[in-house]
């Protein structure tokens, strides 16, 4: 089974090259004639043809164009009175039946293991340049808004270092063109003929995108006037954002085609309509998940970045502007994080409506075991992100009062972890078999199935946003005699104590009903949690109306272990993005296009659990180094810029 749907097919990225040129025309040129060779090879390349793809895939196939051959491989006379007439009535041409002679085998190179590491670095680049800007822009706006300073300067200094990002998403998406074209030609012809419009589309798109990304970043200080100049700034980052998620939904629709298919024919040919084919059972769910993975995926590295920098700080004015420039962006990684189980929860439950087998598979399959791993990880995210929050009560002055909460909030955490994690089928061998008395453990066992992940995985979040709240709140105190300023409080700990014991009802209540109803409980629980975040942050809002800071916030003043639960957060948050972007491409199994086109490549099988663990560990090792040297060219620019010898006053003056 070949990892190709996660790609996303990248037709159009390759701009390497563009981080030597000194200006930003001169990037966007060679981004632009990268592109072009990438399309020419793509269009060019063909298994035993003479001939251009572009003749056979983009143009429609039509019935005049496929006539059957005599025994000397001449066309029939019916065949040629047809040819002379010319093209006539368009026919759907299903996929092509490989073997495995079929697949080109390039020497010295695995084609699997090449696509499946260039695929994936480029969606982890790709997710950070998409999420970036997004969250720049709103600070952006914001800074304009409060006229802070602090806020111009940190997504200027996000932006800098997300433009190295840009140059490397767009390299390895211009290799992966390449790859894909050589090592899966045929696929990538099916491809084409189906969504060929769309890719024409991306491919402007890019250009387009280029534009805005140039214009935005090397116009930032001369548009920095406060006033219309900015305005305009303010809208280049908006269309950078636009044609960026332009770009996302439609590569997207690729990857969803690949796992639920739409309008194609009962023999997996292309109907004709386009918009059928984007507008996928599962497009808008992977959009949606995607976006918000996105945003907190972006998060999670920018606050990588500045822990990096609180380290490496020499002073305690560039210490104070890290650790603040860390913690926005550690709430914007939070953010993101807390709706994602949600959306991802959407995702998998329209996989299931699409294919109960591709659902069973994903879930209590083969692939089941991985998210145990997908457990950890995402306990390994909550559990440092609430060491970061009670690390930064050090910077408040009244945080004396919260702190008896750390201990029971660890415990609520650290059980509902363990309860998530719980598998609810443990391998074991037959001696351990019989001594537990079957495959199910007596305790365990329960824990195992969704009806109790459902209410940890829900206590989690509502524990994650008490602590923040906690820090909210720990550098204020209460001067008003309002209502809300006097029983906001009680009033928000009577609304966790009811949202807590709701969900956990509901997970009892769901071990004593039929599967059906059971699934449908998770609904309730969701809306539960929202409410309880929603309603207790309105609360904060009306409260703090009659309240007043203690003293200023002591920016700076982080131990520097708490840096490193951002590092933590970081690399969990890769990791789990290549164990669930391999999850999701693997349930196709041995299918190009699910049931419609199938991988006869002799790589086609499902890998060994420790075989994919291992691949995705060593990507992320590799995406994780890029990341470094991403961190360190903006400083390496700095440091040259502060050792330029200044010109002398005295020859200046003759």
């Amino acid at each position: 089974m070949m990892q190709i749907d996660s790609i996303k097919l990248h037709l159009c990225l390759g701009a390497g090259c563009s981080v030597s040129i000194k200006n930003s025309f001169g990037k966007m040129f060679s981004r632009a004639v990268l592109i072009l060779i990438s399309l020419f090879i793509i269009s060019g390349i063909s298994t035993g043809k003479s001939s251009f793809l572009a003749d056979s895939l983009v143009s429609p196939v039509f019935a005049s164009d496929a006539q059957p051959a005599d025994s000397d491989g001449e066309a029939t006379a019916d065949g040629e009175a047809a040819a002379e007439e010319g093209p006539s009535v368009w026919a759907p041409a299903p996929p092509p039946k490989l073997e495995a002679s079929d697949y080109p085998i390039v020497e010295g190179w695995n084609a699997r293991i090449s696509v499946w590491i260039v695929a994936q670095l480029h969606l982890f680049f790709a997710a950070f340049v998409l999420g970036v800007p997004i969250f720049v822009w709103v600070i952006e706006i914001v800074g304009f808004i409060t006229k802070d300073n602090r806020y111009d300067r940190m997504a200027h200094e996000f932006i800098k270092v997300a433009m190295t990002g840009f140059s490397l998403t767009a390299s390895f998406g211009g290799l992966l063109s390449i790859m894909l074209a050589v090592f899966y030609p045929d696929f990538m012809e099916y491809m084409v003929s189906v969504f060929g419009k769309t890719m024409l589309i991306y491919a402007l798109l890019f250009f387009v995108e280029s534009f805005f990304v140039y214009t935005y970043y090397y116009g930032w200080d001369s548009m920095n006037d406060g006033g219309k100049k900015k305005m305009l700034h303010l809208f280049l980052g908006l269309m950078l954002n636009i044609s960026g998620m332009s770009l996302m939904v439609l590569s997207n629709s690729w990857a969803a085609f690949m796992m639920a298919p739409s309008g194609l024919g009962a023999d997996g040919a292309f109907l004709g309509n386009v918009w059928a084919a984007v507008n996928g059972p599962l497009w808008n769910p992977l959009n949606l998940h995607r976006f918000i993975a996105n945003i907190a995926y972006g998060g999670s590295l920018t606050a990588a970045y500045a822990a990096f920098k609180f380290i490496s700080a020499t002073t305690p004015e560039d210490r104070a502007h890290y650790d603040w420039m860390g913690y926005q962006s550690f709430f914007i990684a939070i953010v993101g994080l807390l709706p994602l189980p949600f959306a991802g929860y959407w995702l998998t439950k329209e996989i299931y409506d699409y294919s109960q087998q591709m659902g069973i598979t994903l879930m209590g399959g083969v692939f089941a075991w991985l998210f145990i791993i997908q457990a950890v990880l995402i306990g390994a995210v909550f559990l440092s992100a609430n060491y970061y929050i009670w690390c930064s009560l050090g910077r408040t002055n009244g945080a004396d009062r919260y702190k008896f909460m750390i201990q029971p909030l660890g415990l609520v955490i650290i059980f509902a972890f363990l309860v998530w994690f719980t598998p609810h089928t443990l391998v074991m061998t037959s001696t351990e078999m019989s001594q537990v008395g079957g495959t199910h453990h007596s305790v365990l066992g329960p824990l195992g199935v969704m009806a109790a992940k459902n209410g940890a995985v829900n206590l989690l979040i509502l524990s994650t946003f008490l602590s923040f709240q906690m820090f909210s709140r720990s550098n204020t105190e209460v001067v008003g005699t309002g209502f809300w300023a006097k029983n906001g409080t009680a009033i928000q700990i009577g609304l966790y104590t009811a949202g807590i014991v709701n969900i956990l009802a509901l997970s009892i209540w769901s071990y004593f009903i039929p599967a059906a109803l059971r699934i449908g409980l998770s609904i309730p629980q969701v809306v539960t949690t929202l409410i309880v975040c929603v309603v207790a942050m309105i609360i904060d809002m009306l409260r703090n109306r009659g309240t007043r800071d203690i003293a200023e916030m002591k920016w700076g003043n982080m131990p520097i272990r708490s840096q490193y639960s951002l590092f933590m957060l970081a690399g969990s948050f890769t990791w789990l993005m290549g164990l669930m972007g391999y999850c999701r491409s693997g349930i196709r199994q041995h299918w190009h296009v699910y049931t419609v086109f199938r991988d006869n490549s002799t790589e086609a099988f499902t890998p060994t659990l420790p075989y994919a663990a291992g691949m995705v560990t060593l990507i992320c090792a590799i995406f994780l180094l890029l990341i470094l040297f991403m961190f360190w060219m903006p400083m390496l620019a700095s440091k040259k810029k502060k050792e330029q010898p200044q010109p002398d006053s005295a020859v200046e003056a003759g």
